[in-house]
């Protein structure tokens, strides 16, 4: 990074920047890099924490298994019956209908037939037979039988073509950028999962981990998928001011509104079994999280029409550039608003039918906790991402030429 030039990356404009404007971003850069390892050694967390913590809730009762079985039959749900035609006043199932009938094919029941009963969406939601299913045996009372009911719908062969699809469309259509992508995809899962995750159970701070995790992310997904330049340091740059901006909002948001982070089963469940954690500090750190990928999309755009725009046109002042490069980032800003709020209306949208049967007001019900987190993380979202675009414009805008008569233009590759 040492020369004085910005090349254009997969056709991208040809630069020649100043030493002065690359020198400072790359130095800021670099101290942002070293923060971000140094945070990253420290909130490190030991192995015994995290692990005393992995796997110690009991998921089923102690000495149960989850033996797969072949579908033989799918009976027809069972017909609605008055409750009072039930024992004890609640509805009564047939004998024949509502069930599986299921052949276990693992474990000590192996070849046995058994018939187990299932709610109707399950029977309706395609199972047909030779399907696989998986159910739980739980152990047989002193004196008694094991019971084997079902458990759920062996779903991996699915996930692995969907996954497969997924792998083989990206690399058609984007090729060695879309392999690049992937692998910084895979890098994150890794910061996620063996660094992210094991910090919050073992207590750490979760805002500082999620900044770090996200700057560790990003420096590595940015270069990665979008090359080595000038060009795209300026756009990790607006990246990882967005980022800290979300922060702030997240902190600021949910502090205001005074929400506890426990809204959901599994927010219970971290409440009851990992003290250490706090609710309402990973509800941020969830904020800064969700946003990242969405950010990266719009900073990379702001700095690569930054780019073009001062190679088309050596003699704009950079405040003229600057008023350019909104222009084209207000139209990306108003697409990607509505990309956010219905990405998080697609999730919460059970959720939303759920409480629209209460007979509360609308205005009552967006107060309670469930809604006003996710309004709180759409809303916090959404303004870092707001602020990332002139943060980024103003970084790609200062580290570009100044004005001047002619700047080269060519298509090459474009190492920084």
């Amino acid at each position: 990074m040492g020369h004085g030039h910005g090349h254009g990356h997969g056709g991208h404009a040809e630069l020649e920047i100043d030493p002065l404007p690359r020198t400072l971003l790359l130095a800021a850069l670099a101290v942002v890099g070293v923060v971000s390892l140094v945070g990253a050694v420290l909130l490190w967390p030991s192995g015994s924490a995290a692990d005393e913590l992995q796997g110690s809730v009991g998921f089923a009762a102690e000495g149960s298994s989850f033996p797969e079985g072949v579908v033989e039959e799918v009976q027809t749900p069972c017909p609605v019956q008055p409750a009072s035609e039930g024992p004890g006043g609640s509805p009564t199932r047939g004998e024949d209908c509502g069930n599986l009938v299921v052949t276990v094919d693992e474990g000590v029941d192996e070849g046995r037939e058994v018939v187990v009963p299932v709610a109707p969406q399950v029977s309706q939601a395609g199972l047909e037979p030779g399907d696989r299913v998986e159910l739980l045996r739980a152990p047989a009372p002193e004196g008694g039988e094991a019971s084997i009911t079902f458990f759920g719908i062996e779903r991996s062969a699915s996930l692995w073509w969907a996954a497969g699809l997924f792998v083989l469309v990206v690399l058609m259509v984007a090729r060695f950028r879309g392999l690049m992508a992937l692998v910084g995809l895979g890098f994150a899962g890794l910061v996620v999962g063996y660094f992210l995750l094991p910090a919050l159970l073992a207590g750490e701070p979760a805002v500082p981990v999620a900044l770090v995790a996200s700057t560790v992310i990003m420096f590595v997904v940015i270069y990665t998928t979008h090359g080595v330049s000038m060009r795209t340091s300026a756009a990790l740059g607006g990246t990882l001011a967005g980022v800290l901006l979300t922060a702030l909002l997240a902190w600021w948001a949910v502090g205001s509104a005074r929400l506890t982070g426990v809204s959901d089963d599994g927010s219970t469940v971290l409440s009851s079994y990992a003290d250490r954690l706090d609710l309402q500090s990973l509800l941020m750190a969830a904020v800064v999280i969700a946003g990242l990928g969405i950010l990266n999309d719009v900073t990379i755009t702001q700095a690569s029409a930054v780019w073009e725009l001062r190679a088309a046109s050596a003699s704009l002042t950079r405040a003229q550039l600057f008023a350019s490069g909104m222009r084209i980032g207000r139209d990306h800003i108003a697409s990607t608003i509505y990309t956010i709020v219905f990405a998080y209306t697609g999730t919460a949208l059970t959720l939303l039918l759920a409480v629209s049967l209460y007979d509360r007001s609308i205005w009552g019900l967006l107060e309670t906790e469930e809604l006003a987190s996710e309004i709180v993380r759409s809303l916090a979202g959404s303004i870092g991402l707001v602020l990332a675009v002139p943060a980024t414009t103003a970084v790609a805008v200062l580290t570009v030429p100044a004005p001047r008569e002619r700047v080269g233009y060519e298509t090459a590759s474009d190492p920084a």
